[in-house]
């Protein structure tokens, strides 16, 4: 019997200790940008610290930062053979709305072989898998076929504002032959995906500020500026009526689309009925001459995440509120810059606002847009582990979304980065109701295994 073999049976056999070992981990509230939950982010760190020291890995401490700690492990007993460091988070989104989930978000259910709860699919499951996979190998073999660091952050739902400093201060004991990410995802179900690139992030907050206090609207509508009127012309004017953002210089230093890349992107039969049909909508919408996958992983965007002020309770209340407001984030692709993203923001809202009010504009998450050759041999790699597990052809992707470290890995450290996801575009990550395929679980096991075995030739 081979390694792929017993570990195979290995985690057939534990498939069930495993899972509930999972659970307790989402049963932790750890809402990194909620200062509420800011004792459930450090339980959260702490049971990761205990699970990775049951499973065999050594030296493992919580290293405080300026915000929430890190949690770092390693394995260094394979002499001459390459270093992996794996990198995920503990934190979470917050959960509301409340109302939509049908399972409490830290209270985990299993239906229809999904693990429903918040963390489930983003990040904690994926991160799980990797700890699970080197005990497994422990277990079973006494040894890695790799030395193995982990570093495990409790601040990425807030763009890990303080990770690069961390980095930067512990380059020596981070220092490895390769970054393992899984945080990324599929692209579908049974078609497993590398991702290559990383859209980044530029996220700010719109206060309008009106009359000092709440007014009367019989007494004062019609004479005083409203600030949610005001916010709705803001927020209308960032696009034209087919997506396109109309912020003066959003798209001057957008890197062009390689044709070949184009070209790829149509081979990969993405079913835009079936992706329509999976989110509840009946038309796709974005900017003109693009595709829906090159809207959402190649071209950049401006989102409104929401819109506040005033009053929304059961009823009415006839005000004129004194505040209203804004959250807004743009995804960057290569070679954008958040700090010249935001400042063009700043311009474009003081360009566009309404007499009789006073705006501020808040700074929140930044990240880099990150692109690596996918020819890399350790990127192959993991082409290779999917395919004996998937037994399909492993494609190589972009990705909409941001995990801002990412390009702080790349500046830092100077190491190829390799996103092995194992979630579906469909868990509702960052939604109410989010879940993990258990297919996807148990095969991301296998294939974890399979890439320590092919790290340990690169």
């Amino acid at each position: 019997m081979n390694l792929n073999q017993e570990l195979d049976l290995y985690f057939k056999r534990n498939r069930e200790e495993h899972l509930d070992e999972l659970k307790s981990f989402l049963r932790i509230s750890s809402i990194s940008s909620l200062n509420e939950h800011k004792q459930d982010t450090r339980k959260a760190a702490e049971w990761l610290k205990n699970a990775l020291e049951q499973a065999g890995l050594e030296h493992v401490s919580i290293d405080e930062t300026a915000g929430h700690p890190v949690v770092y492990a390693d394995w260094l007993n394979a002499p001459g053979k390459p270093t992996v460091l794996v990198y995920g988070h503990y934190d979470v989104q917050p959960v509301d709305p409340l109302h939509l989930w049908e399972t409490p978000p830290f209270d985990p259910h299993v239906r229809d072989n999904k693990l429903y709860a918040r963390g489930a699919s983003d990040d904690k499951g994926q991160t799980f898998m990797h700890i699970k996979t080197a005990e497994a190998l422990l277990k079973l073999n006494g040894e890695l076929p790799v030395n193995m660091k982990f570093i495990i952050e409790g601040e990425e739902e807030i763009g890990s504002p303080n990770l690069p400093v961390y980095v930067e201060e512990n380059k020596e004991k981070l220092a490895a032959d390769l970054i393992v990410i899984s945080d990324t995802g599929m692209q579908g179900p049974g078609r497993p995906a590398v991702c290559y690139g990383l859209r980044g992030l530029a996220g700010i907050q719109i206060d309008v500020k009106g009359p000092k206090g709440d007014l009367h609207s019989g007494l004062y509508g019609g004479a005083v500026q409203n600030p949610i009127h005001a916010v709705a012309d803001i927020v209308a004017s960032f696009h034209d009526q087919e997506g396109t953002v109309q912020v003066d210089g959003f798209y001057d230093d957008v890197r062009p689309l390689k044709d070949e890349e184009r070209t790829a992107y149509r081979e990969l039969d993405f079913d835009l009925e079936a992706e329509k049909k999976a989110l509840g909508i009946t038309e796709d919408f974005g900017e003109s001459g693009y595709s829906f996958l090159e809207r959402t992983w190649v071209r950049p965007t401006l989102e409104i995440n929401g819109i506040f002020g005033g009053f929304s309770g059961e009823g009415i209340k006839t005000v004129i509120p004194s505040e209203a407001g804004a959250k807004i984030t743009c995804r960057l692709v290569p070679d954008q810059k958040p700090d010249d993203i935001i400042a063009k923001l700043r311009a474009h809202v003081d360009a566009h606002l309404p007499p009789g009010v006073t705006v501020t504009i808040t700074e929140f998450d930044k990240g880099t847009p990150f692109i690596t050759p996918f020819d890399h041999p350790a990127i192959q790699a993991a082409g290779r582990s999917y395919e004996k597990v998937y037994n399909v052809p492993t494609v190589y992707t972009r990705m909409g979304g941001s995990v801002p470290i990412v390009a702080e890995f790349d500046r830092i450290l100077g190491l190829p980065v390799v996103l092995m996801g194992f979630g579906l575009s469909t868990e509702n990550f960052h939604a109410p109701n989010e879940h993990f395929h258990l297919e996807n679980f148990d095969k991301g096991l296998r294939v974890i295994g399979d890439y320590l075995s092919e790290a340990a030739k690169l």
